[in-house]
């Protein structure tokens, strides 16, 4: 099923990958030591303005073909995994997943088309009250 792009509605992508994942090396200096994924990632949703970026702590888990994996303070599994969860449109997220295809080819995405933000289902029964009364 197409979905209509709609830019009211909010989507919902999730990027899952190892916690070991590095980005592709950019600069000299990376090529001494990529940065991690996720804090690339992070960085260029930042600069590509997308709406909300929310790196989740995976408590235990599992990615797929892989073990089961615990989060333990001192010592965690470079395949333990980890979820990057970025909000926007349902347009701008696949823009970004274009823009960053090579990245992403390392990861488990997932895209959720979601409602309309409880926000503005606030704003418009408060609307709809101030009619009634």
């Amino acid at each position: 099923m197409i979905s209509q792009m709609n830019p009211l509605h909010v989507a919902a992508l999730r990027l899952y990958f190892p916690v070991a994942t590095k980005a592709k090396a950019t600069r000299f200096w990376h090529h001494l030591n990529a940065p991690a994924l996720a804090h690339h990632l992070l960085t260029v949703a930042k600069a590509a303005n997308i709406q909300q970026a929310v790196l989740h702590q995976v408590s235990s888990g599992y990615l797929p073909g892989e073990r089961l994996s615990h989060l333990h303070p001192e010592l965690t599994g470079m395949r333990h995994p980890q979820c990057l969860e970025l909000l926007d449109t349902e347009q701008r997220l696949r823009e970004f997943m274009l823009e960053h295809a090579d990245e992403l080819r390392k990861v488990h995405a997932v895209l959720f088309l979601c409602e309309l933000p409880l926000g503005h289902d606030r704003a418009m029964h408060a609307a709809r009250a101030r009619k009634a009364s």
